[in-house]
Order: structure tokens, then sequence, then C-alpha cells
């Protein structure tokens, strides 16, 4: 089903595409085809589905905390995938992949699509723990631990739909056009047979010969070559392309920037005691305070 059929004819959400059509969601971008479409789709998804998910954050706080993490969690990954997306693209230009912006960008939009609607199924088990067990310490590290499992599941998606688009060849450089064959020239026409007039020496007439099948007319000393067509290229197989040893790098490049970034557009469950505030003042880092976190509450 195509992507501008699919609200019409169903009604499915593009995550439902996503999970059940996979193979045709790749195929999509190894075509290149109607991919505006497909990530305005995603990027609508993935806004909602972090916003609900970061209300529910904030609402450890305050309905203002909410508000604010509403849409901060959406701020922190689509500002995140702008700091990275043109690194990405220049890793397959420097080495050959011939992947557009369009499809790069749709590639990492299926991540983030899987990933915000994944921790937006997680949202109720989140809620619950808020009710049930209030407390600040195993609130933050659950959610935390609950982004990461869901961003593991995105970068599947992600190194999946890298090793589709490199069974295609979108991954190798373009392969070089063949060398025309060299045109090699016909052999002389052997001369016809002399004709004898009937009477002149007793013998009967030769027959007319069968009228020749009408044949292309190609000029004197050439003769006609077949045409070869390159086959696509393909990555050997057990190879892999340096694209995608790069993938793996940008995708730890993209975590870093990424909790980095959350770092400093926090709060977003907001400590108690604390009055609502839009930002803290930064200091220290993401992982230091995983660390003091994880301390505290088994400590």
């Amino acid at each position: 089903m195509g992507v501008g059929t699919l609200a019409s004819a169903s009604g499915l959400l593009v995550i439902e595409r996503i999970l059940r059509d996979r193979q045709g969601v790749w195929k999509q971008l190894v075509e290149d085809r109607d991919l505006p479409g497909l990530v305005g789709q995603m990027l609508a998804s993935t806004v909602l589905a972090l916003a609900v998910y970061g209300a529910v954050l904030g609402s450890f706080h305050s309905a203002a905390m909410a508000g604010t993490s509403a849409v901060k969690l959406p701020l922190l990954f689509l500002a995140t995938l702008a700091i990275c997306l043109p690194t990405l693209y220049l890793f397959n230009l420097v080495f050959g992949a011939r992947l557009s912006v369009r499809q790069s960008l749709a590639l990492v939009m299926v991540a983030l699509t899987v990933t915000a609607m994944l921790a937006l199924a997680f949202a109720p088990i989140s809620l619950f723990f808020l009710i049930t067990a209030p407390d600040y310490q195993f609130f933050k590290l659950l959610n935390v631990a609950i982004l990461a499992l869901s961003a593991l599941v995105g970068l599947r998606f992600m190194t999946d739909g890298m090793r589709t688009l490199n069974q295609h060849g979108l991954l190798a450089p373009k392969p070089a056009a063949p060398a025309e064959a060299p045109v090699s020239p016909a052999p002389a026409p052997a001369p016809e047979p002399a004709t004898v007039p009937a009477g002149g020496n007793g013998a009967a007439p030769a027959p007319a010969a069968a009228p020749a099948p009408q044949q292309v007319q190609v000029p004197i000393g050439y003769v006609l070559q077949p045409i070869h067509r390159p086959a696509p290229v393909r990555a050997p197989a057990g190879q892999t392309p340096p694209s995608m040893t790069l993938l793996y790098i940008w995708i730890l490049l993209f975590g870093f920037v990424g909790t980095q970034l959350a770092w400093t557009l926090r709060p977003f469950f907001g400590s108690p005691g604390k009055p609502f505030s839009l930002y803290r003042q930064i200091d220290g880092n993401f992982y230091a305070e995983i660390f003091k976190t994880i301390a505290h509450l088994f400590g």
C-alpha cells in the first residue's frame, strides 16, 4: 500500500506500516519515492508521541512542568537530529554512498518514530509507578531506562534499513561506465557469381534465388556490437562497507549529543522541593547524574 493512500484506505498510523510492512518502507526509501509525505507522517507521529510522554514525565512535579516537558522532549529529539544529520550525510558522501538528503532524513526519522511510539507505549507504566510509588529517584531512573530501551530498538530499525540500502548498492560508489567495445571492420563481401545468359551455351538458366529477408543497412567496414548494460552494484557477501561502519560511529555521536542536550534542556521531571523553572544552571553532566541517582537508590 502506498503512503499516499495509507490514511484514506485503512486509517492506520504510520508506525503500524513501519512495523507491519518494514520491507515496503525500505523499498520506498531505495526508490526515493514520495519521501516528503512519509517524513511528514513520521514527524507528526513522533512529535505527538513525545509530547504525551513528556507530559507524563513533568507530571511528577506540577502541571506547569508537565506542559513544558511536553514541549521540550520533542524539541530535544528534533534538535539532536538537526545537529547530527549533516554529519551522517557527509559521512556517506565521503565514502561514495549515493544516498540523497531525503533518504538520509527518512532513514533517521524511522528510528525516531519507533523510539517515540515505544516510549508512548510505556507511558501507562510510567504513570502507574508515578501514582503508586512516587519516589523521585526511582521515577527518574525508570524513565531514563524506558527512553534508552526505546532508543535502542529504534536504532536497530535504522541499522536494518542501512543494510537493506547496502544490498541495493546505495552505500557503494557509483560504478564507472564500461568502455565501449572496439568496432571491428566487416570482412569484404564475397564476389557475386557470374550469370550466364540463357541460350548462350545451351545450358538452362540458373533458378532464381529466394528473396533474402530485409536487413538493417550497415555501412561497409562496420559491424553491430551488442549493448552491454552494467549490472547493479551490490556489496560482496560478508563485506561491510565503510558507510555501514561509520553508521555505528554516528549512532554513538547521536547518543552523546542527545544526552548532553537533554542535560542542557533540563528539568524534565522537576526536583521535589524546588520551585518550577524552565531551565536549570548547567553544571556536571548527564552521566555523572545517572551514577549519582543509582548510588542513591541502591546505596
